[in-house]
């Protein structure tokens, strides 16, 4: 069995078959194909298996779990930025108004997770004003000293 973390913690995916399905569509079609070598023709269609394989995997998994993982991805992606030195908190805008615009316009549809989510986002919109107020406090102690 395989997981996938999301905010609520580590769920099992089942696998229904122990192999891979293969390509749903034909790689004879794909520009160049016929160029490869045997043996990167075997690679492409192991690939192309493998990413069929996942795509189903991923079919299994209710939308809103993988939105939600994908909003974590977003707040840490805010809380790199935030955390750098020197803070880019810029960068970290547009993730947190990301992951804002998606919890809002979301709402009452992310189950268990949206509690955590928005709990989230509000921690890290507080490190927003935090960080920025440092930044704006700096620079107006060095407005003063006429630096």
């Amino acid at each position: 069995m395989s997981s996938l973390w999301t905010p609520g913690g580590e769920h099992e995916v089942p696998r229904d078959q122990p192999s891979p399905e293969p390509a749903p569509e034909s790689l004879g079609d794909i520009p160049g194909y016929d160029e490869l070598t045997p043996e990167q023709q075997e690679q492409a269609a192991g690939m192309a298996a493998e990413l069929a394989e996942a795509r189903r995997r991923i079919a299994e998994v209710p939308a809103a779990e993988v939105v939600a993982n994908h909003l974590m991805g977003l707040y840490e992606l805010g809380a790199i930025h935030l955390s750098t030195e020197p803070a880019a908190p810029e960068e970290a805008r547009v993730a947190i108004d990301a992951m804002a615009a998606v919890l809002n316009g979301l709402a009452g549809r992310l189950g268990e997770n949206e509690a955590v989510l928005t709990n989230a986002l509000q921690q890290l919109q507080l490190a927003f004003v935090q960080v920025t107020q440092v930044e704006t406090d700096g620079a107006d102690e060095n407005d003063a000293d006429g630096s």
